[in-house]
């Protein structure tokens, strides 16, 4: 029996109606991969606090998380993943990866040409296909 992670997702827009896109490091499992920035829900937390608090861990900044867009199962090869993804805005600081290799801010018609995870690729077409706020 697989082992299933529960995991929450960010997807931050600024301004621009940017959203953060960042890059695992070879470091993470799934290396390489782009990702909505998040974590593991700890025992206790919502799936909104672990994502304040995660994102305050692994970027240093502060968010305020809003509608959920999207909740997934996929199924690696070692683990079974639940990935919850809620939209989010910044409310302190900028984002600065101290655990991922890289991170960049794209726009909808961009984050298609980006090599996301598996869990992720359904928040990107949902995403994607939505209208920019004019």
């Amino acid at each position: 029996m697989k082992k299933t992670v529960h995991v929450v997702g960010a997807i931050i827009e600024n301004e621009s109606n940017e959203i953060f896109c960042a890059l695992r490091s070879p470091k993470m499992s799934l290396p390489n991969f782009w990702e909505f920035p998040g974590g593991k829900i700890e025992e206790g937390e919502t799936p909104e606090q672990a994502l304040e608090r995660e994102i305050q861990e692994e970027f240093n900044c502060t968010i305020q998380v809003g509608e959920k867009v999207e909740d997934t199962t996929y199924e690696y090869e070692k683990v079974i993943v639940r990935l919850e993804t809620y939209k989010a805005k910044l409310v302190n600081g900028q984002p600065t990866a101290l655990e991922h290799a890289d991170t960049k801010w794209v726009t909808r018609d961009e984050i298609k040409n980006l090599t996301f995870a598996p869990a992720d690729i359904p928040a990107v077409e949902k995403i994607a296909s939505e209208k920019e706020k004019a």
